[in-house]
């Protein structure tokens, strides 16, 4: 008597022919035809929203944006700011956003709005651009001119300065803020559990960076938003209130510390959520 392993493998064409024609029935009825579900056109892909953070801080500082943000289904990007100097730092962030595929949200908070707006110029993908806590310089200025328009900040007495000579061989600081004044200073609404660790997580920023003078700005072309932190001690809301005016901006107001996108992720998440869809189209 012949075992079932080979009975299995001994079959007659028709056998073959009845299996063949239940899988061709069984394919037909699970994969639809090639013109389903395009009746109505594919849903539209949401822009890549690439967020830049500016001086004290580090990608980190988005986190609870990021899971906001891709929770509603958008494409995001956390860019590394070098941090080095303005018109380098906004090449780099130019190059992050010339690989993107797509329409593109920038925005950048504090010093990384003055890179935000130079990296955007000329770049046709992206579609709005959201300030946060940040500065929206005009051509020629710089952060540090703009944190002393009015007065308020307090920024300045709470640095560390370290000496350091660049890859090109010039000299400048590196600016921190000293860790025991970080969470009064950068952070004040955010648990100090939480501002310890950023204190010493936070990336330097060079001397010249905050000096330097801003290019063309893309703002006056690209649609913007901004967040003004009501309770910032980095950039004063009466400053963050004139840039957002100067450029028409649409302005969201929190009561908030400079750190707004840690103390706040949800109404940061929004405002960005808002720009992406009133850019649209």
């Amino acid at each position: 008597m012949k075992s079932p392993l080979l009975l299995r493998h001994v079959r007659t064409p028709l056998t073959l022919m009845a299996t063949a024609g239940v899988a061709v029935a069984l394919l037909a009825l699970s994969v639809p035809p090639a013109s389903a579900g395009k009746a109505h056109g594919s849903p539209a892909r949401k822009p890549t929203v690439v967020l830049v953070h500016g001086a004290f801080a580090d990608s980190g500082s988005w986190d609870g944006v990021v899971k906001r943000l891709k929770r509603d289904g958008y494409p995001v990007v956390a860019a590394a700011n070098p941090l080095r100097g303005l018109p380098g730092d906004a090449a780099y962030v130019k190059e992050i956003v010339a690989g993107i595929e797509g329409p593109v949200v920038l925005v950048g908070h504090s010093y990384g709005g003055s890179v935000i707006s130079d990296a955007a110029t000329g770049s046709a993908n992206v579609k709005a651009l959201v300030y946060v806590a940040a500065f929206l310089p005009e051509k020629g200025e710089s952060a540090f001119d703009l944190s002393a328009k009015f007065p308020g900040s307090t920024l300045g007495g709470t640095l560390n300065a370290v000496p350091i000579t660049l890859p090109d061989g010039s000299k400048d600081l590196d600016l921190t803020i000293d860790p025991a004044e970080f969470h009064d200073q950068f952070a004040a609404d955010v648990p100090r559990g939480v501002t310890d660790l950023m204190a010493v997580s936070q990336r330097p920023v060079t001397n010249a960076a905050l000096r330097d003078g801003a290019g063309e700005p893309a703002w006056k072309t690209i649609p913007s938003w901004t967040v003004v932190a009501t309770q910032d001690r980095n950039i004063p809301a009466q400053v963050q209130r004139f840039m957002a005016e100067r450029a028409h901006s649409h302005t969201v107001e929190v009561r908030a510390s400079h750190a707004v996108s840690v103390s706040h992720p949800g109404e940061v998440a929004k405002v960005i959520e808002q720009a992406a869809a009133g850019s649209a189209g």
